[in-house]
């Protein structure tokens, strides 16, 4: 339509009154195009944001699906990258190169329709010259690809090792030992730079190959066309028609280019987050069974085993509990009483072998029911960003105050927890590092009390505790036993001599079993 206008006025000396149609059109095709390139942006920042949402809601549920014993294997700075840093990356992904891709691909098809129309000579050349720039475009760009793959990898590290000095900067800093991480992190950093430079030059040099092959193709067809324009082969409209549509077709095409370090970036992220989504996970049953109301324990000939089979922990354990008694694990590290823990926490699935609940398989009770039954104090509890009361109320969400206190006074934390400048809503700060080690255990305990479940799963819970709260913690514990089933896992003659029975582990068995006074010195 431009061209038409410009060869109506210029050439045969149409008036403004005689084109006022075709450039009131032309105005409204500008218009169009404007609302609709407005609305792209808009479609394409909500698809980018719809997809890293999603994704990041899909790499946390299957981390909760995988449990704790997959989440130990990794290292915790590139589960968080991945997880929340690669959003932004996939956001440009999807928002920038997904879209550049798909214009690169409809686009030029069009425009060279069109070009067809007004100068078949002109949509040869063209047609022509675009594979060999998609070719270079290829070639460069697997380039880019090595390159973004190692950059996440690196940047995943970067922070994962982070991570790693800020928990261990007390000890980094005993040892004399921070420089030297300083240093290291510094030069991860430095070749991380490289890296990034190195993905944005090998991107600029795709871009610059595309602007001088449509360059020269778009001139090219400038000098075909006035050859033939001149000869009078080709009318004026034409020529100047196909001149303006050239640039048309290669835009897209130059757009994907600028874009595709972002979509190498977005590929890169993406093989980190199916790495977590595609991890085997053992198949659960659709619709579990009720939880017994009895709770037997019955360990058959259990078999577990780590690192793919090569770090056997569980090797035919084999162990009767009745229902409300309490029996205490004892044995030498690495006897694999916290992987007994493990299994009845459904956290590690056995390989071979089974548990028995009330008479009935525990892997066909529905996990949700079946962990809602239970309480578990760890040897290392984690507490969350919050205040204590809020740490507390984990165990039974929906707990009034006056339950979160009397709690607290069951386990003995209410003396140093009324004694702090907030009470209840002091904050705890990041996993707890406000607190003692002891004050923390005191608190995961009376989690434990407010949660009142029939079974109760405690791993060396006096650790952290001086003598005097070991023997609050002892009476607490023998008041909250009473009718429910207990596991103990200790080291401590204390603990074990409370106990109804006590089963000695060694090498991922049970190698004596029988009431502490014959076991227990």
């Amino acid at each position: 339509m431009l061209a038409s206008v410009i060869g109506r006025v210029f050439l045969h000396g149409a008036t403004l009154a005689a084109v006022v149609v075709p450039a009131a059109a032309m105005a409204g095709l500008v218009l169009c195009r404007s609302a609709l390139l407005w609305s792209s942006e808009v479609v394409a920042q909500r698809a980018g944001d719809g997809v890293e949402r999603s994704l990041r809601e899909r790499v946390v549920a299957k981390l909760y699906a995988l449990g704790p014993a997959h989440v130990r294997g990794e290292r915790a700075g590139e589960l968080v990258h991945t997880a929340v840093g690669t959003g932004e990356v996939l956001g440009e992904y999807v928002a920038g190169y997904r879209r550049a891709r798909l214009l690169a691909g409809i686009v030029p098809a069009l425009a060279a329709i069109a070009v067809v129309a007004v100068d078949p000579v002109a949509a040869l050349i063209l047609v022509a010259a675009f594979p060999v720039l998609v070719l270079f475009l290829t070639l460069i760009g697997g380039r880019v690809r090595e390159a973004a793959e190692r950059r996440q990898r690196e940047l995943g590290w970067l922070g994962a090792h982070f991570l790693d000095v800020i928990r261990g900067l007390p000890t980094l800093k005993m040892f004399g030992r921070s420089a030297e991480q300083a240093g290291t992190i510094e030069a991860v950093g430095a070749r991380f730079g490289a890296t990034t430079m190195d993905v944005l030059r090998t991107a600029f040099q795709a871009s610059l190959v595309l602007e001088w092959g449509a360059t020269g193709a778009t001139a090219l067809v400038a000098i075909e066309a006035s050859a033939r324009l001149v000869g009078g082969s080709l009318s004026f409209e034409h020529a100047l028609a196909a001149l303006l549509l050239a640039p048309e077709l290669f835009l897209p095409l130059r757009r994907y280019s600028q874009e595709y370090h972002a979509g190498q970036e977005g590929r890169a992220a993406l093989v980190r987050i199916y790495a977590v989504l595609d991890a085997p996970q053992r198949p659960r049953t659709a619709r579990g069974r009720p939880v017994p109301e009895r709770f037997d324990l019955c360990f058959e000939d259990v078999r577990v085993a780590y690192e793919g089979g090569a770090r056997p922990a569980l090797r035919g354990f084999t162990l009767a509990v009745a229902h409300a008694t309490t029996v205490a694990l004892v044995g030498e590290t690495g006897a694999g009483k916290s992987t007994v823990a493990g299994v009845l926490l459904r956290f590690v699935e056995p390989d071979s072998g089974g548990v028995l609940v009330g008479g009935v398989a525990l892997s066909a009770i529905d996990p949700v029911r079946w962990r809602a039954s239970l309480a578990y104090v760890p040897q290392h509890p984690s507490l969350f960003h919050g205040s204590i009361a809020e740490n507390i109320r984990l165990g039974r969400q929906g707990a009034t105050d006056e339950e979160v206190i009397a709690a607290a006074r069951a386990a003995h934390a209410d003396a140093f927890v009324s004694a702090l400048p907030g009470g209840y809503a002091t904050p705890v700060g990041e996993r707890g590092a406000r607190l003692s080690g002891g004050e923390r255990q005191l608190i995961a305990l009376a989690r434990a009390v407010l949660r009142d479940a029939p079974l109760l799963v405690l791993d060396e819970v006096t650790a952290h505790l001086d003598a005097e709260n070991e023997a609050r913690v002892m009476e607490s514990l023998t008041r909250l036993r009473k009718g429910r089933t207990v596991i103990v896992i200790t080291h401590r003659p204390a603990l074990a001599r409370d106990a109804d029975l006590v089963a000695v582990m060694r090498a991922g068995g049970v190698v004596d079993v029988g009431p502490p006074a014959s076991l227990v010195s």
